[in-house]
């Protein structure tokens, strides 16, 4: 009897625990908001400190990761607008095309409310930085957008991306197994690191390249700042980087005063240098390392996933990829014979192959959402988001949303054929004034590879059921384990020349 007592009490107390802790973020977050909490969105708050993320990292860690939005639906109706407490703050979370786009697009209402913890990665000095206004977000657009995203900046990189691609491709096929992964992300990082520090020796590349990985690993762990774990080794990691970028820096600074090296071909690191608002101030040197290392992450990360998916998404789907090719080789059968290279007017016609980057962004979802912070309360759709509540904006519940993309698990590009995707309902780079600084050059890279590959390669891969699910900077366990083997046509092609 006295037995029984003492587990009833246990049971009891447990029990009292469990409502406590269910309501301590009710109580430090919601509570003081008073009758404003009655109109905030239906949701939880979750556990203290961790809040909703064990049931976030546990959906995409599994094959469905879509179950982790799907339980906010099931619970709380398909309102597209939810409150939960996501990355250590109080947030909102917007799923559905009008709702992200309304965020996105208002920089009156809303300002860049990336984690901290991300924010001390990327820099202090970078586009995603929390206390960045508005104008001073557009100034640093401004004055960057010409040398990544410009006509004549896309043009001069052209070339060098096409050579490194061709070069990578016949080095592959030579190589016999590879891992397709490791392999285009060293491709896309010479890439970038060219775009921006051409002109520097192999031993500051190689530098840099070790350092960035480590910086990498990071930004996907949690941010736990103790000696051992991802997150230090990536805050000691940015520091070495920040360390080589400064000396490089100040190179440039002392070569610049000898005006024979003004007359060298200038990379971007150069560009920014010379670069002037309209008040004629120039770039401090932190804010030009922060901008080389966002645009080193999304240009080189982004871009080296995409192209696997791509590949081994049309691979899948034959009917897909010949039509792909025959569209390349239409392509180059229209080329006048002085050229010897894509063009940009060529690439800007390859409309089939659009449509299987677009699918390939869509299905794979590389940026899973994006962060923003309200400036004051905010009604949304009948809702209130408090002002300093987080807000994240949900990409992937829109891009795969059955309404707007029938069957969204499938692969298909023939999806896009006529169609013409409604404000806010693709969102692969994001929408509005912070729109990914860096979509063209990206998309420019995958389609030169695409280009290449389709027309002369084929991929085998050495363990074709590895892992397939569409995650965030996804990967198959083993990397995409392959041979990058020559085409019969491409074969053909070698034996008519000699």
């Amino acid at each position: 009897m006295m037995m029984s007592s003492i587990w009833g009490v246990v049971v009891c107390f447990l029990m009292s625990v469990k409502w406590v802790l269910k309501r301590a973020n009710w109580w430090l977050y919601e509570r003081k908001l008073g009758e404003k909490q009655y109109s905030l969105p239906p949701g939880d708050l979750g556990w203290p400190l961790i809040g909703n993320m064990w049931s976030f990292l546990k959906a995409f860690k599994s094959s469905n990761p879509e179950s982790f939005m799907e339980s906010y639906a099931k619970r709380y109706g398909r309102t597209g607008i939810y409150k939960a407490f996501m990355f250590g703050e109080p947030s909102v979370i917007v799923t559905k095309p009008e709702t992200c786009r309304r965020v996105l697009m208002d920089d009156d209402g809303f300002k860049a409310g990336w984690p901290i913890a991300t924010v001390k990665l990327m820099g202090e000095k970078s586009f995603i930085r929390t206390d960045i206004s508005t104008e001073e977000h557009k100034r640093l657009r401004r004055l960057t957008a010409a040398s990544i995203n410009g006509h004549e900046a896309l043009s001069a990189y052209l070339e060098y991306i096409e050579e490194s691609v061709k070069s990578a491709l016949d080095k592959w096929a030579k190589m016999g197994q590879i891992e397709f992964l490791t392999q285009l992300r060293k491709l896309t990082f010479r890439i970038i690191m060219c775009i921006f520090l051409s002109s520097e020796s192999e031993h500051k590349m190689d530098a840099l390249e070790r350092e960035y990985t480590a910086f990498n690993y990071g930004i996907k762990a949690m941010a736990i700042n103790i000696p051992g774990f991802a997150y230090n080794k990536a805050l000691k990691a940015r520091k070495n980087i920040v360390a080589v970028l400064q000396s490089i820096l100040a190179e440039r600074r002392n070569q610049r005063k000898d005006e024979n090296n003004l007359q060298k071909k200038k990379d971007m690191m150069d560009a920014l240098l010379d670069v002037e608002d309209e008040n004629g101030s120039k770039m401090e040197d932190e804010e030009i390392i922060d901008i080389f290392v966002m645009y080193l992450n999304a240009g080189h990360e982004s871009s080296g996933h995409t192209m696997m998916w791509a590949t081994i998404l049309s691979q899948q789907h034959p009917e897909f990829l010949q039509k792909a090719k025959e569209e390349q080789e239409r392509i180059v059968k229209k080329r006048p014979s002085a050229q010897k290279g894509l063009s940009l007017k060529e690439i800007r016609g390859m409309t089939y192959l659009d449509k299987v980057i677009d699918e390939t962004l869509r299905v794979v979802t590389i940026s899973v959402n994006v962060f923003r912070e309200a400036k004051e309360d905010i009604n949304l759709n009948g809702y209130m988001i408090p002002k300093g509540w987080k807000v994240s904006v949900w990409f992937r519940s829109v891009h795969f949303d059955p309404e707007i993309y029938p069957n969204p698990k499938e692969f298909n590009p023939e999806r896009w054929e006529g169609y013409t995707a409604k404000a806010g309902s693709f969102l692969p780079f994001g929408a509005g004034s912070r729109l990914c600084p860096g979509n063209d050059l990206a998309k420019l890279e995958v389609a030169v590879f695409l280009h290449h590959f389709l027309m002369n390669y084929r991929l085998e891969r050495l363990n074709p059921r590895s892992s397939l699910i569409y995650l965030p900077h996804s990967r198959p366990k083993d990397n995409c384990l392959a041979r990058v083997r020559k085409s019969s046509s491409a074969m053909l092609k070698i034996c008519e020349v000699k």
